[in-house]
This record gives C-alpha cells, structure tokens and sequence, in this order.
C-alpha cells in the first residue's frame, strides 16, 4: 500500500515535467551593420554637375555608348550595392523625362508594399526632383531624379548585389537614405 501511494505523486510530477512550454515569439530582428558616422566631400563632376557624396562611397564612370559619357556608377562600399546615377542634357519635353523615371517607379508596384515620395524644390539653384523609397522585396529600393526644368535632368536609381530582402536591409536603407537626401540637398548645376 505505501508503494502505491508512492507511485502516485511520481506519477503526477512525471505528468507536469512533460508539459510542454508556451513558445513565446521574438521581438523581430535586424542584422548588425557597422556603418560609419555619414561624413561627406564635396563630388565635382566634368558634366555640369556636383554634390556632396558620403566619404564610403565612390564614384566610377559608367561604361557604354558616347551617349552615356555623363552616366556614373556610385559604389556604395560596405553596403555591396551601386548607385546607377544618369544625366542627359534635355532634347525631349519635361514630361518625356519625367514620366520615363515615373515609369521607372511604376515597374516595381507588384512587388513593392509602398512607395513614398519625396519632393525636393530648390528655386533658387534651379533643382527640382523627387525621391522614391520603395518598401518590400523590391530589386531597387530607392530612385529619384532632378532637374532644372529647361537643360538637365538626372536619373538614379540604388541596386544591391544580392537579392533583396526589405526586414533586414532596413537599418541599412535607412542609413543610405539619408546621404541619398544629402546628395539630392547639395546638388547643384555649374555655371
């Protein structure tokens, strides 16, 4: 009889160590990215250009055609991406650039869970132009272009060399938005 009452409370401490735990979800994640603090020189370029680009990035000219002698490739360093920057003197309307580069933006919408845009108006040093942030699993996540409305336009847009995923790019997209800003704020026309 004493082993049978002995039996029952093992029995009873067997049954509640096997219960299982609640998982409990965790907190979501980023990778850890070491990005220095966003210092910039000023970028004086042969075609009618300049700006201030951030010390990590490099600028390369962009090969093809003697169309393109103005295109550059801004290599984005540690981020592993390239900034594709175009700029054509203007020999077609306004509208036919604009709504190129919309056109441009408009290619990503199935992919994209948003896009927002920012205006950047400067009258005073003639640059008119907008910046897309494309969120999601998008191929580029960032476009913008400038103008003086008249003579120049410029065309950029931002891809990574991996395939693209939004969740842990963010912190990074976060930190290349703000020289993108800085860039597009210090852009002016030569004289």
């Amino acid at each position: 009889m004493k082993s049978g009452l002995l039996i029952i409370p093992v029995l009873l401490l067997l049954l509640t160590a096997c219960e299982e735990e609640t998982p409990i979800p965790k907190p979501p994640s980023y990778l850890r990215t070491e990005l220095p603090d966003h210092t910039y020189t000023k970028y004086i370029d042969s075609c009618n250009y300049q700006f201030e680009l951030a010390d990590i990035y490099t600028v390369e000219t962009a090969p093809g055609d003697s169309n393109s002698q103005c295109h550059r490739r801004i290599q984005l360093g540690p981020m592993n991406g390239t900034v594709y920057f175009r700029y054509w003197d203007m020999n077609e309307s306004l509208s036919f650039y604009i709504n190129n580069a919309n056109d441009e933006v408009d290619m990503h919408k199935t992919k994209a869970t948003n896009i927002i845009d920012k205006s950047f108006l400067r009258p005073k040093d003639r640059v008119f132009g907008t910046l897309f942030r494309l969120e999601g699993d998008v191929a580029t996540p960032f476009q913008f272009y400038m103008t003086d409305s008249t003579d120049h336009f410029v065309y950029a847009e931002v891809l990574f060399n991996f395939p693209p995923n939004y969740d842990s790019l963010r912190p990074t997209l976060d930190y290349l938005e703000q020289d993108l800003q800085h860039l597009i704020e210090t852009f002016q026309w030569a004289p």
